[in-house]
């Protein structure tokens, strides 16, 4: 038995089709108000549990039987307010389930980020050897994703069995529209008339060719102690906003932001947020994000297993068929 943390997440409900797919007998955790995938409902061969993986032993009594443990539920946002949650749920309940693994024996391959992992010197490609360090300009998400990798390592000294993966800016068609914490939202914006980009880059990756290279790294036993970057390809925000309009229709946009321009965007976001009441879809930390200049390396991941990655360019075109039929 496989179990699925996080099973109705954008990238957890994905990998469940493919566990499936592939003959595992699957149980998932999902929260009382999360709401079961349409790509999964109905779907033979998913025990579905409601297990807060801050509960103990609702968590205990979902590894009864399991031999591997996918652990994807985690709380992704940009908002300062939501600094304690992430801490909570992504730290101390990743502490959790590296606990139970390490009692029961089971082998973890644990979902982080790359915003867990250190910025590459001088310009040069970010590899799994580069570490994470605290400064003034890290994210809430990075700290509580580097904080809760560290309980995996924390896990590994003791003896825990685990693999960590670090995907980069993860995409796909199924990804929610909406929310700060969506890649989605990105291409939901541009295709409603986003006219500017920003001077940072990205990598990107389809979430099939994420969940295929953690089921791969699973599979391989003598593969334990390590983490792996995820990445297919790197872009400038630039470059990708041109190929999707390109792909919407769309004149590609035209004006670059600066940081000054950027600092003032998030700055009147938060008030007018204050009297609108809903979260802006801008923040400090986002602004940030987006004139960052980073490129990820793949050897790693690609040497260890094999995967060939989807094109980039083949998702991007899905995206933005999407959203042609959907907005």
């Amino acid at each position: 038995m496989v179990l699925v943390t996080g099973g109705t997440g954008f990238l957890g409900s994905i990998l469940i089709k493919q566990l499936i797919a592939a003959g595992f007998q699957v149980r998932a955790t999902r929260r009382e108000t999360s709401t079961i995938p349409q790509l999964l409902d109905g779907l033979p061969g998913v025990d579905w549990v409601q297990a807060d993986v801050n509960d103990f032993f609702a968590l205990a009594d979902a590894f009864e039987g399991v031999t591997q443990v996918y652990h994807c539920a985690a709380v992704i946002s940009y908002h300062t307010a939501d600094r304690k949650r992430m801490s909570v749920v992504n730290v101390e309940g990743t502490a959790q389930v590296v606990t139970l693994a390490l009692e029961r024996g089971v082998r973890l391959l644990h979902v982080s980020s790359i915003a867990a992992v250190g910025g590459g010197k001088n310009g040069r490609e970010i590899t799994e050897d580069d570490l994470w360090e605290y400064d003034s300009g890290q994210s809430g998400y990075a700290i509580a994703k580097y904080e809760a990798e560290m309980e995996v390592w924390r896990g590994v000294a003791e003896g825990l069995d685990a693999v960590i993966v670090n995907p980069a800016l993860i995409i796909g068609p199924s990804a929610p529209l909406e929310g700060i914490g969506s890649s989605g939202s990105i291409f939901a914006q541009l295709h409603d008339g986003l006219n500017f980009y920003t001077a940072g880059s990205v990598g990107l990756i389809d979430v099939e060719d994420v969940a295929r290279a953690m089921m791969l790294l699973m599979e391989n036993k003598a593969i334990s102690g390590q983490r792996f970057l995820l990445s297919n390809v790197n872009m400038t925000y630039q470059e990708l906003m041109a190929r999707c309009s390109a792909y919407l229709g769309r004149p590609a946009p035209k004006f670059k932001a600066t940081r000054l321009m950027l600092g003032m965007a998030w700055r009147a976001a938060k008030v007018l947020s204050l009297f609108s009441g809903k979260r802006p879809l801008l923040t400090r930390e986002t602004a940030h994000a987006a004139n960052q200049q980073m490129r990820f390396a793949n050897k790693k991941i690609l040497d260890a297993t094999g995967i060939a990655f989807k094109p980039i360019d083949e998702t991007l075109r899905e995206i933005c068929s999407r959203l042609l039929t959907v907005q």
